[in-house]
């Protein structure tokens, strides 16, 4: 009698049968949260798939003018070359790469704020809550952000 898994067609669906039970958890892994996602009430990230990774940009702010009434620029940056930028649709997330279900890791995030790029991990906590660790060097040491799924707007700071 032969061995049932050495019969080619037998072996072959076998194969089929553990690859099928394979490919949903690693779509589910790189499935991005796109959207809208507000953070602490100053601004809005709309976060897209940027090639398999995780990427954002800010897509409102809820001051979107300086003193002078001029739209808010990079004036921040440690490039002087960029001071000038607009804020609004800058590019402040990259490079989060799928680290398990609903989780990304190894990227970075931008803070117009200080002009310092951070390490960054996030983890989607439900339809609508991001947890975001935002950190230099060591995690322990960083900061944890919310970030809240809201939709798109028409007022003031909308980009």
């Amino acid at each position: 009698m032969r061995h049932p898994l050495r019969q080619p067609g037998r072996a072959g669906l076998l194969m089929v049968a553990l690859m099928s039970l394979l490919v949903p958890r690693t779509l589910a892994w790189a499935a991005v949260p796109a959207g809208v996602w507000l953070i602490d009430g100053k601004a809005a990230v709309q976060i897209y798939d940027c090639s398999g990774l995780l990427c954002g940009r800010i897509l409102w702010q809820q001051t979107p003018r300086d003193a002078q009434g001029q739209l808010n620029r990079d004036r921040n940056n440690p490039d002087p070359a960029l001071r000038q930028r607009p804020l609004c649709g800058l590019t402040v997330l990259w490079g989060l790469r799928p680290a398990g279900p609903d989780r990304w890791e190894g990227g970075w995030f931008y803070n117009p704020d200080d002009g310092e790029t951070y390490n960054v991990s996030a983890e989607l906590r439900s339809d609508d809550l991001i947890v975001a660790r935002i950190y230099s060097g060591i995690r322990l040491f960083g900061e944890t952000k919310t970030l809240r799924r809201v939709p798109h707007g028409t007022s003031e700071g909308w980009c």
